[in-house]
């Protein structure tokens, strides 16, 4: 079997996958990020978020899509690393908060933004080590403001 197939039989096992938009274009062959949502949830996971990088990221489920923004910077000093510090602030927040309803993904999703945001604005760790939780809560309100219409 190929390296494709044995990530395919990964796939069908988890409930929540993300991945990156180009890793999702790659995978399902198709340059629409909708369609690949679409046929990453048919391959087995509850929950797919596709990272967009500074365009934020997009969460598939049964229910529909979610579009979680990226926090706007007007200086971006390195992106290394922002996709994994999204994953883990996210991935964080869940096992903290030990809810896995689709209204608790879509602020993890967004407490995820908060701490990428603090890893583009400085080099490699820099940033992130001197940011406390009351900064992610309070870029998370930012966040949860400037999406109020």
């Amino acid at each position: 079997s190929s390296k494709k197939d044995e990530l395919l039989n990964v796939i069908k096992k988890v409930d929540f996958l993300v991945l990156n938009e180009g890793e999702a274009r790659q995978l399902c062959e198709t340059p629409n990020l909708i369609n690949a949502g679409k046929m990453l949830l048919k391959m087995g996971p509850k929950y797919v978020a596709i990272k967009k990088g500074e365009h934020g990221a997009l969460l598939f489920s049964e229910s529909g899509i979610f579009s979680a923004p990226a926090y706007p910077l007007e200086t971006v000093k390195d992106p290394t690393g922002c996709g994994d510090s999204f994953a883990g602030g996210m991935i964080g927040y869940l096992a903290k908060t030990n809810d896995l309803s689709e209204t608790n993904i879509r602020k993890a999703m967004i407490y995820g933004t908060a701490v990428a945001s603090f890893c583009a604005q400085d080099f490699s760790l820099e940033y992130t080590k001197r940011t406390k939780i009351t900064n992610i809560k309070e870029r998370y309100k930012k966040i949860k403001e400037m999406r109020y219409f």
